[in-house]
């Protein structure tokens, strides 16, 4: 789920020293600097997009350990599966997307028709503890896979 910076500004990302913008960049040339609309552009013109694992999700912070379970809806990935069935290639952002996803979503899916899944490093700025190369360099296989 955004987190509360990314909420108030109704952006994925927004928060300033979240790297998720820079790592597009870096391996799919987006202007990080260009209006959020105009980013959003460029991912979907490179065959990238970005969708949350939740539909929905009670917490007071922007940490995910924060997440109420109980209050966790999944979105539909079967409808989008479905709906684009050209999907190939689905990247996490951080390791609590990632088990979320195989907990809430995968056992649901009636197939995931050669989907490969990679579980990123969080580009979060909670996330300190990985240098910024090895997280980047986990992040280039976005650009293998646009």
């Amino acid at each position: 789920m955004p987190g509360i910076a990314s909420l108030r500004a109704g952006e994925y990302y927004a928060h300033p020293r979240n790297l998720f913008w820079r790592f597009m960049e870096a391996v799919l040339a987006v202007d990080m600097s260009a209006p959020y609309d105009q980013r959003v552009a460029q991912l979907l013109a490179r065959g990238a997009s970005l969708w949350d694992v939740l539909k929905s999700c009670t917490r007071e912070t922007s940490l995910d350990s924060d997440i109420v379970p109980s209050s966790i809806v999944p979105n539909d990935f079967a409808g989008l599966f479905e709906a684009y069935p050209s999907i190939r290639t689905v990247c996490f952002n951080g390791a609590k997307a990632a088990s979320t996803f195989r907990k809430h979503v995968l056992p649901g899916l009636p197939d995931s028709n050669g989907i490969v899944f990679h579980d990123l490093p969080s580009t979060s700025p909670a996330n300190a503890s990985i240098p910024f190369d090895k997280k980047l360099a986990a992040w280039e296989v976005v650009a293998r896979a646009a």
